[in-house]
């Protein structure tokens, strides 16, 4: 459901618009009176939406956001959102559900209420933190679009903090759950994965800075040394032009604007944020909750079609049946 005083009920109304004829299927977890803007229908059960999903938007109708007005986020929320959340995860776990897909949430409002964690991928690690799963465990969060796939070892921290947070075994875990999620959920055999450099010029042997030397390549040889094809410290402002991004399957960048910044330029409005080393599939939209905007009819879908898409073809590569 995500917050439902944000754009995420309205998105997910267009994309039941946009998808209900392509054989894809949906449902959704929250309260139903967030969509009276088309037909749906409350199920007691997933495997009811695939018959109800062509003639209207299948919810569960378990969880009620009390007093929701568009555009002005409320702490009284914070229950309903974090239930939808874990409700989500375990449908998945318990394989009534394939994939989950999350609308966006505000951390202002959640921890109004008096929530711990540093942001949604951290809370969804902490809730599978003891359900099974075989190799290098994240959450990592991964930002795509066609045709480029970042992952930024940092994430949420001002730049200044950027340099003392960042490790060698931090991006050795970044690459690595990355390396393995694009075998295992994108079918890809052998990964090929740039390092980028934190520096200008990465770093012109230690004139602007010398992480690379200290910090970046001591990760790549260990990479290197374990069998990933890597290719690192790399200059990032040569990184992202097409004939770059044809070399690489993804890049692990060191801060955050610096993978977000090329994946926008190249397609604003379809990104789509893939957490991976889970023991399920999770997507979202590569965008917020759009306070400004809630409940005005301005909300573009095409970042959520995106993450549903994605989310889809993730779980078949995941299951043994690609799309």
């Amino acid at each position: 459901m995500g917050d439902p005083a944000g754009i995420g009920p309205e998105v997910t109304s267009k994309a039941w618009q946009a998808l209900r004829e392509t054989g894809l299927t949906f449902g959704v977890v929250g309260d139903p009176g967030l969509y009276s803007d088309i037909p749906i229908v409350r199920i007691a059960h997933l495997d009811e939406a695939s018959t109800a999903f062509p003639k209207a938007l299948p919810v569960l109708a378990e969880i009620a956001a009390p007093g929701v007005h568009p555009g002005n986020p409320n702490p009284a929320h914070a229950s309903a959102i974090l239930t939808s959340i874990e409700r989500g995860v375990d449908l998945v776990l318990s394989g009534d559900a394939k994939a989950l897909v999350t609308a966006p949430i505000a951390k202002s409002v959640l921890m109004a209420a008096g929530f711990s964690h540093p942001g949604h991928t951290e809370y969804l690690g902490s809730l599978l933190q003891d359900a099974p799963f075989l190799g290098h465990r994240g959450p990592v969060m991964m930002l795509s679009v066609e045709g480029l796939r970042v992952v930024p070892v940092t994430i949420h921290c001002a730049l200044a903090e950027v340099p003392g947070r960042l490790t060698s075994p931090a991006i050795v875990q970044a690459a690595r759950v990355t390396a393995e999620a694009l075998v295992r959920d994108f079918g890809i055999a052998q990964p090929r994965l740039a390092i980028a450099a934190l520096n200008p010029h990465a770093g012109e042997d230690g004139a602007f800075g010398d992480e690379e030397g200290r910090i970046i390549a001591p990760a790549v040889a260990e990479l290197m040394s374990a069998g990933l094809q890597v290719r690192g410290p790399l200059p990032a402002d040569s990184l992202f032009h097409g004939e770059a991004r044809a070399r690489f399957d993804a890049v692990i960048c060191m801060y955050h604007d610096q993978a977000l910044i090329p994946l926008k330029a190249l397609d604003f409005w379809g990104g789509v944020n893939a957490t991976l080393g889970l023991p399920i599939i999770r997507t979202s939209p590569d965008h917020g909750t759009g306070f400004d905007i809630a409940g005005k009819g301005l909300a573009r879908p095409d970042s959520m079609i995106a993450a549903i898409k994605a989310a889809h073809a993730m779980a078949d590569h995941r299951l043994g049946r690609p799309s």
